[in-house]
């Protein structure tokens, strides 16, 4: 073979072991994509909180709204009340008090963002928007396996949900809450719905009936 032929020859070896060499290294890139999103999912997994209604069996809570007025949140139930604050943050007769006892059934803390209110049993199954909700008052905090609550209230008559929201509970009524939360980092939000529904005696058994994931994909 002429010397030519032999240059040629280690070229095309040469070339040849360029390609495979690329090609080795774009499948172990490709491996290593997807095992460090796999790693990154289990991590997600981890720092993800879940929040359903409490058990029968876990505690009744007090909550505080800050203005004299108190509501006992039964195990397994929910709270509404019209009146009984003492004036200091509006109104203290026609204040409307909300509150849900809420159980962590996820992996992370989680941190309550905004609620939103529906009078009667709401069963839409448009996913809600995260600018529709309104903001929380307070940082409430529900810890992993453990028990926490979510309150809130409407205290402006001019609230254009005011009037809805005091004849539910003056007419003894079922509502719905959708809460917006998230885990400590401030991510992996999801919105769950929950009911309150009449129970007897004025008092009201919860139930929980969808979850949507905002920042992440939907399970369903």
């Amino acid at each position: 073979m002429s010397a030519m032929d032999w240059a040629t020859l280690a070229s095309v070896a040469t070339a040849l072991g360029t390609l495979v060499l690329a090609v080795a290294t774009f499948s172990a890139i490709r491996s290593a994509n997807r095992s460090a999103r796999v790693a990154e999912r289990g991590l997600l997994a981890g720092l993800r909180p879940v929040l359903m209604p409490t058990r029968q069996d876990d505690a009744t809570l007090k909550v505080n709204f800050g203005d004299g007025k108190w509501l006992d949140l039964p195990a397994g139930g929910a709270a509404a009340e019209v009146g009984g604050g003492d004036g200091t943050r509006g109104a203290a007769d026609g204040v409307v008090y909300f509150g849900l006892p809420l159980r962590n059934a996820g992996n992370a803390i989680a941190v309550l963002h905004g609620w939103k209110f529906h009078p009667g049993w709401h069963r839409s199954e448009e996913r809600p928007r995260p600018e529709d909700f309104r903001r929380q008052n307070r940082d409430l905090y529900v810890p992993t396996g453990d028990i926490g609550f979510w309150q809130a209230a409407f205290r402006d008559e001019n609230d254009p949900q005011y009037t809805e929201a005091r004849r539910t509970v003056e007419n003894y009524q079922p509502w719905t809450i959708e809460l917006l939360y998230g885990d400590h980092e401030g991510v992996q939000r999801v919105v769950t719905r929950f009911t309150a529904l009449p129970s007897g005696d004025e008092r009201w058994i919860a139930t929980s009936s969808r979850h949507w994931n905002i920042d992440r994909p939907d399970p369903r």
